[in-house]
């Protein structure tokens, strides 16, 4: 069979042996997420049709406003993975704590944790910008059989087993990895199913896009002021291209395939950053690593960094590894 012409249900049973130490529930887990994009990607397409668009009226646990998409968004992928009782545990970013998985079997007995944004960038619903999904899974680390505790989702990014997003755009797509390459499946929504459209993809080693909210530029640290200034100055292959959508998974993909950098730094309204490590970046960081781009907070690896809450903010660099490289450069010159 032509690579390109696989299903994402017979790419995962060709390899499910390369997933460490699974005997089945990790390929769930993936045709699980795969259920859920498909519910919501309807759900989006339907946005200005049904009472779907929107504030909801209520915040989530950082303080923002959730959209009505936000909350239905959370409760599909929710209820998919404790109907289909393959993991003990998921923490969301709209959830204010983690959700122990309790299930007619004993799901304690479950290896995997799940922990997602599911819907990024939902603010831009209302004017039919690209929005998504992301996902990160880790294999617990308390004892199976035990209920799970914030000891399992709080590990570093190193110890994740897959992670990978949605794109609700043009055309909707589920990339992930598994730590073998990063595969790209798009949804032909005649028949409802993800064919393999761009297997093994790679960020460029460099790129001439930059990412970031110049918005906000007299709240930034010195070292991403003097990285915008390079990459606006005129050189032989500058200056750059200034892309930013406001959608991490837009900004993400675009950059993946075209190559550049994205960068949401600290801030004078956001010292700490504002994406959140466990739901966005370690998932990001994942797959910008696998596709041979690189991630990191402006001084060090993304992935390694010890998490010490579940709605942990941090500064985020992520892209074409030499960019990256670059603006890393420039902040430690200005710390």
């Amino acid at each position: 069979m032509e690579e390109r012409n696989k299903t994402l249900g017979e790419f995962i049973i060709e390899n499910q042996k390369a997933f460490q130490y699974s005997s089945g529930e990790l390929s769930r887990i993936i045709n699980s997420i795969r259920l859920a994009a498909k519910v919501v990607n309807h759900k989006v397409n339907q946005a200005g049709l049904v009472d779907i668009i929107g504030a909801a009226g209520e915040q989530n646990i950082q303080g923002e406003d959730q959209q009505k998409l936000d909350v239905y968004a959370n409760e599909v992928f929710i209820q998919t993975l404790i109907n289909r009782e393959i993991v003990c545990g998921i923490a969301s970013e709209e959830n204010d704590d983690f959700i122990t998985v309790k299930g007619s079997d004993n799901c304690h007995n479950n290896k995997y944790v799940i922990l997602m944004d599911p819907l990024d960038g939902s603010s831009n619903i209302d004017v039919n910008v690209s929005v998504g999904s992301i996902f990160s899974v880790f294999r617990r680390v308390t004892p199976i059989g035990t209920p799970v505790t914030s000891e399992d989702f709080l590990q570093p990014g190193i110890n994740q087993v897959a992670a990978g997003y949605v794109i609700y755009g043009t055309s909707t797509m589920l990339v992930y990895t598994t730590g073998y390459g990063v595969n790209g499946f798009t949804l032909n929504p005649a028949i409802g199913t993800f064919y393999l459209s761009h297997p093994n993809m790679k960020f460029p080693e460099n790129g001439n896009i930059y990412s970031v909210n110049e918005g906000n530029y007299v709240h930034f640290p010195q070292g991403v002021k003097n990285y915008i200034k390079y990459c606006q100055r005129e050189e032989e292959d500058r200056p750059y291209t200034s892309r930013y959508i406001g959608s991490l998974v837009a900004d993400f993909h675009r950059n993946m395939i075209k190559g550049g950098i994205y960068i949401y730094p600290t801030s004078s309204k956001a010292p700490k950053g504002k994406l959140r490590l466990l739901y966005e970046c370690n998932p990001m960081a994942f797959l910008a690593e696998q596709a041979g781009g690189k991630a990191t907070d402006g001084f060090g690896r993304i992935m390694e960094i010890q998490p010490t809450e579940l709605h942990q903010r941090v500064p985020f660099f992520c892209g074409s590894k030499s960019m990256v490289e670059k603006a890393e450069e420039f902040m430690a010159e200005a710390n």
